[in-house]
């Protein structure tokens, strides 16, 4: 099959980024190579680097997209970048100006220039800094207990199997360091893919969306503590006599849990302290930077001390999850995470050795570590979960959510990778896990969660989650409500945190108070507890009351009638091809409404007949919705009403006369001769003002409405309006 004929690749955008990216690169060979030799300098490096970088981001971007299409997370698109990309497979084949490739092969504990690897090491700092910050501490609480349980039970079963799984598939010992290292791999979950899907299926908030999350915390914390006592372990083990010191091991699994609870203990008491100091800078970008600076400092105190720098990063998120300043710091590393993830994926997969990854021992090594280590997943974490409240459903939910791996176990790969633990073949079976795992555990968890059923085995009242509701007339007043909300809990000094979903999601904060509310077209729900009902219900109204204020004093510096008289009398912007947005079945000769609403609801019609509008009564409810704020009735016998609606296919235009006139309430009081109606979607509107100034700069011209009026062929009104715009155009 060749790429064109894949439904995945018919999308426009991303037919334009690859096309895109391969005229680039094509036309920018040569240019580069006639620049003549470069030395092995500083210069070049740097220059290969910034080549390096720039391709990486747009191949994450093509391959992420793509898989997203298949319904996979652009993880897996991102990371079999990495591997057609790498030194193994496109990265090393020699091209002008880089005889040794783009990627060359680098001799080495990882197949990539140091310069590069540095870059993914920076981004799975950024990713475990807002892993932490990210995570709930309330819900984690909350459902500890739960989570613990589960989280415990399904990290030791998956530990178990999956050392058991790389022993017998490679003839070592329980304790050698290769067994030991997967073994820990396998007990990491991924917070993010679960949490995208249970959100998609309305349901983080659920009794199995919290444990889920919660469990896969946990899970990520022991897979995290357990790196360090590993590489300790693995340290120890080496450097003696071969056997395994059990003191030794205790020793170091307690110094790892001790430095790991002590930072987490002194950075929880001194959250608030740290919030303020940041805060003190005033500017939320400034602050958020030195955030993600605190996270690198105590990245690099842990790891001198042995740890993992990535429990470092994380410890200093978790301390700052619990400050209000906590939902703006994530805001700000949205754009340096859009950056360097990706790239941190596309680097792991080009540490793969396709070669190596596609012969049959590896293959069967790392599909019976991934069967063992999911089996384990389900098992460990679905069987507590029976015990613990859950039905059968509810427990295969569980589970389920705790199978997909992402980036904490390529993180914990990488390192196996850098510190010579792991060889080709074992990074090979390592990263099968995360593809079989993500590309198995996502689509079934979606399908599982959109099951009918109840998960628990009785009825489940969600903690703190009192829903005060606030209705509105239309999405505007909405939008306008939403807007002083905000104004107002921003002046009472919470921090926003803005999440765009099928739904707009607001998440406030301030020191220990936080709750959130959705914005639905029509109304504002929020969810919080018992003891802020009051004070959010105080903030809405005072919002409300400065909205009337602010109305009424509009009233007294604008008048909307002076304004119609003015517009009609304007030209209106004349750049603007009109034929495009109507046709000859958009025109109505002879009008026989005598009302408003009539000739309205006449006109839709008209639009709805020639296939522009797919929900006449949603357009027409919309229209003369629109119509009742303020009257669309001109000058000079004209009429344009018009409205956004979500029951319009496009941005189109109709148009009627009323030959003997009608009474459109028009702004000089003169009958109306000339109606036009103009719709577009609310989500994509299009230039909708700049084709309601067009179409009213030709009509305000009398001689246009004379020649209009005097017209009985649908096909000649059309023209003539487009032929008049354009000579108004080039006057």
């Amino acid at each position: 099959m060749i790429l064109h004929q894949l439904h995945a690749f018919q999308s426009r955008a991303l037919r334009r980024l690859f096309f895109g990216l391969v005229c680039l690169l094509g036309t920018s060979w040569p240019l580069i190579a006639s620049t003549g030799e470069y030395g092995a300098g500083l210069t070049h490096e740097m220059t290969v680097l910034a080549v390096q970088l720039g391709i990486i981001i747009f191949a994450a971007r093509a391959f992420g997209s793509l898989f997203r299409r298949f319904g996979l997370p652009s993880l897996v698109g991102e990371l079999v970048a990495g591997i057609v990309i790498g030194p193994y497979l496109l990265g090393s084949v020699p091209v002008p100006f880089l005889v040794d490739g783009v990627f060359p092969l680098v001799i080495g504990a990882v197949p990539v220039t140091t310069e590069l690897y540095g870059f993914a090491t920076i981004a799975a700092i950024i990713m475990l800094f807002t892993t932490g910050l990210e995570t709930d501490l309330a819900m984690f609480l909350r459902f500890s207990v739960k989570g613990s349980v589960i989280g415990v039970s399904g990290a030791f079963l998956a530990f178990v199997l999956g050392a058991v799984a790389i022993s017998v598939g490679m003839g070592l010992g329980m304790g050698a360091p290769q067994s030991i290292f997967l073994g820990v791999l396998s007990m990491a979950a991924s917070v993010g893919i679960p949490a995208r899907i249970l959100s998609e299926a309305r349901s983080i908030d659920s009794p199995e969306g919290v444990t889920i999350i919660s469990s896969a915390v946990v899970q990520d914390v022991l897979a995290i503590v357990g790196l360090a006592v590993a590489l300790g372990v693995i340290a120890a083990t080496e450097s003696g006599n071969g056997g395994i010191e059990w003191g030794e091991v205790a020793r170091i699994f307690f110094l790892a849990i001790g430095v790991w609870l002590g930072f987490t203990a002194l950075g929880l008491i001194f959250a608030r302290r740290i919030g303020e100091f940041l805060k003190g800078f005033k500017s939320a970008t400034v602050f958020s930077v030195l955030a993600l600076g605190l996270s690198f400092l105590l990245a690099g105190i842990f790891e001198m001390s042995g740890l993992a720098m990535i429990i470092g990063a994380y410890v200093m998120g978790l301390t700052l999850s619990k400050t209000d300043i906590a939902y703006v710091i994530q805001e700000n590393m949205e754009p340096l995470t859009a950056f360097f993830v990706p790239i941190f994926f596309t680097v792991m997969g080009m540490l793969v050795n396709i070669w190596v990854l596609f012969s049959w021992d590896v293959l069967l090594l790392g599909l019976a570590f991934a069967i063992a280590s999911n089996i384990g997943k389900l098992v460990g974490s679905g069987g507590p979960a029976l015990l613990m409240g859950f039905n059968k459903l509810g427990a295969l939910r569980i589970g389920s959510g705790l199978v997909p791996r992402g980036e904490v176990a390529l993180i914990i790969a990488g390192i196996g990778v850098s510190g010579g633990i792991l060889d080709a073949r074992l990074f090979g079976v390592a990263v099968l896990l995360v593809l079989l795992s993500t590309i198995a555990g996502s689509p079934n968890l979606k399908k599982i969660m959109e099951r009918d059923g109840v998960g628990t085995r009785k009825k489940f009242v969600a903690p703190g989650g009192i829903l005060t509701r606030f209705e509105f007339p239309n999405a505007n007043m909405t939008e306008l409500v939403e807007a002083a909300v905000l104004k107002e809990f921003r002046s009472e000094g919470f921090f926003a945190h803005r999440i765009d979903l099928e739904e707009t999601v607001y998440r406030m904060r301030k020191e220990d108070v936080f709750f959130s509310f959705t914005v639905y077209s029509d109304r504002i729900v929020f969810s919080s507890d018992q003891n802020s009902v009051g004070f959010i219900k105080t903030v809405v109204y005072e919002a409300l009351l400065d909205l009337h204020r602010t109305v009424e004093q509009l009233k007294t510096v604008s008048k909307p009638t002076e304004m119609g008289r003015e517009i009609s009398a304007e030209l209106g912007h004349d750049q603007f091809a009109l034929g495009r947005y109507s046709g000859p079945r958009c025109v109505k000769m002879r009008l026989t409404g005598t009302t408003k609403e009539a000739v309205i609801e006449e006109l839709v019609d008209t639009l709805f007949a020639a296939g522009r509008v797919k929900d006449r009564e949603r357009v027409t409810a919309d229209a003369i919705a629109r119509e009742r704020v303020l009257s669309t009735g001109m000058q000079y016998g004209i009429a344009v009403p018009h409205a956004k609606s979500d029951g319009a296919s496009r941005m189109s235009f109709a148009i009627g006369f009323a030959r003997d006139g009608m009474d459109f309430d028009s702004v000089d009081g003169e009958p109306t001769y000339i109606v036009v109606l103009i719709v577009s979607p609310k989500s994509n509107p299009g230039p909708h003002l700049q084709l309601l100034s067009t179409i009213s700069g030709v009509l305000k011209d009398e001689e246009s409405r004379w020649a209009l009026l005097s017209m009985i062929d649908e096909h000649k009104v059309i023209a003539y309006l487009q032929e008049e715009a354009v000579k108004k155009q080039n006057r």
